[in-house]
């Protein structure tokens, strides 16, 4: 018996149990490990501490609750969290915005459900485009997760703060601070859409050029967010190296449009070669 099956033995007992209290060393034994082995070999093949994934798991299957007309601590108290206080802080931590900003925006966030080591193959056949320059009037992320700022925009409004109360597309736009060593990330609207409050925004000009467009496939609004995940990943672990292309400098971006409730983006990578 390999690990994957010992720590998918744990992962099921979890999934079993995200009602009940659970203990590390019920879900050490379940997988057939000591409990320091279990841990260690849980993060290592999961990114994540068994606590961890436990916190994240609840907190998705409340998240799925809370389009009912149900209180949220009721929803909370029966995933073990013991207090209002205690769910929106964990809440908070994981999506740096509140419990009642997603309720009332219903925005996407960043969901983990049951983890399967079993991934079916993933694959996307990009469109080759040429681009004319245009701007884009944007604020700059001042989290280190992409998706954390994204919580924070679009439950807000900021998209709407932006173009005086328009339904526009927004862009995700990724630049390599090279001074910093660090990716910067920036969310906004086209300059000419940009008609309403502007203030604490950049300007940043999105070259011209060939480009790499990647659609993402269509899913749900639980799952949007890791289906942009598994794109990028694809893009960058799989075709960038078999394309015959590299990547120019310049702006990765992706646009949406947050209200159509399509639960697809485009992708744009600027290509040479």
């Amino acid at each position: 018996m390999d690990y994957k099956t010992h720590i998918m033995q744990a992962i099921n007992f979890i999934e079993d149990n995200l009602k009940n209290d659970i203990k590390i060393s019920d879900c050490a034994r379940a997988s057939g490990y000591s409990d320091y082995h279990f841990i260690r070999i849980f993060k290592e093949a999961t990114g994540l501490t068994p606590a961890d994934y436990i916190r994240k798991r609840r907190l998705t299957e409340i998240i799925k609750h809370m389009r009912q007309d149900v209180p949220i601590c009721e929803i909370a108290f029966e995933y073990g969290f013991n207090s209002k206080e205690n769910f929106t802080r964990a809440f908070v931590s994981e999506h740096h915005i509140l419990p009642s900003e997603y309720k009332s925006a219903l925005n996407s966030l960043k969901l983990y459900e049951a983890i399967s080591f079993d991934t079916p193959p993933f694959e996307i056949v990009p469109e080759l485009t040429y681009l004319e320059p245009f701007s884009v009037i944007a604020y700059k992320s001042d989290e280190d997760y992409p998706p954390n700022f994204w919580n924070k925009y679009n439950s807000r409004k900021w998209s709407k703060k932006l173009s005086g109360g328009m339904v526009c597309e927004d862009y995700g736009i990724s630049a390599w601070n090279g001074k910093e060593k660090r990716l910067d990330y920036f969310i906004g609207i086209r300059k000419e859409n940009a008609l309403g409050d502007t203030s604490g925004t950049v300007e940043l000009l999105i070259q011209g050029g060939l480009y790499a467009v990647f659609t993402t496939p269509r899913t749900t609004h639980f799952d949007i967010v890791n289906t942009i995940h598994r794109t990028w990943d694809y893009i960058n672990n799989k075709w960038l190296s078999n394309s015959g292309y590299r990547r120019k400098s310049g702006y990765m971006f992706e646009s949406y449009i947050e209200d159509s409730r399509t639960f697809s983006e485009k992708i744009y990578i600027p290509l040479e070669g």
